[in-house]
């Protein structure tokens, strides 16, 4: 136990302000709202952009997807294990970049028939990026001062504040 309870005060430490809050609402709601699509919209942003991009059993792949950011969105969201949640969601903003970005970038793009190169790259690739950035950084500063990690830490740092003086 003594184990568990180390692992869990590194994942929710946190010495970053306040202010992380408008990072953390920007990823988080990114991801949910990617997610949530991939449901919404099959054909063109989950199973049928999976299957346009060639990736093996695409509506296995893309449900999973989306039910890995539907959750790891919220839990950035309420900045509730943070840094746990960035972690597959950077592995999914890589894998977005490899799989339906460079394609662009390399000019050999089933969606980007004839237009191609760096400028489109650049283009298209922008949210990926920006995605990747912003979980980084949640990853490295943690969830923030507003956050269930930042008080559930400050919970758990303060027990015998909690226990009841006895009178003289």
């Amino acid at each position: 136990m003594p184990e568990l309870q180390k692992i869990l005060t590194r994942l929710t430490a946190t010495d970053a302000p306040a202010s992380v809050v408008l990072i953390r609402f920007y990823v988080g709601a990114i991801f949910l709202s990617e997610g949530i699509q991939k449901f919404v919209y099959p054909e063109r942003l989950g199973t049928g952009r999976f299957r346009t991009a060639e990736i093996p059993a695409p509506a296995f792949f893309a449900y999973f997807d989306g039910v890995f950011e539907i959750l790891c969105g919220c839990l950035i969201l309420a900045g509730l294990l943070t840094r746990l949640a960035t972690i597959p969601m950077i592995v999914d903003m890589i894998g977005a970049l490899l799989i339906t970005k460079m394609p662009i970038l390399w000019g050999n793009s089933p969606t980007f028939a004839g237009e191609s190169g760096f400028w489109d790259f650049a283009h298209e690739a922008r949210p990926d990026i920006a995605q990747l950035c912003g979980s980084l950084f949640l990853l490295i500063v943690g969830a923030g001062a507003w956050s269930l990690d930042a008080r559930l830490r400050s919970s758990r740092a303060m027990p015998s504040q909690r226990e009841v003086p006895s009178e003289p």
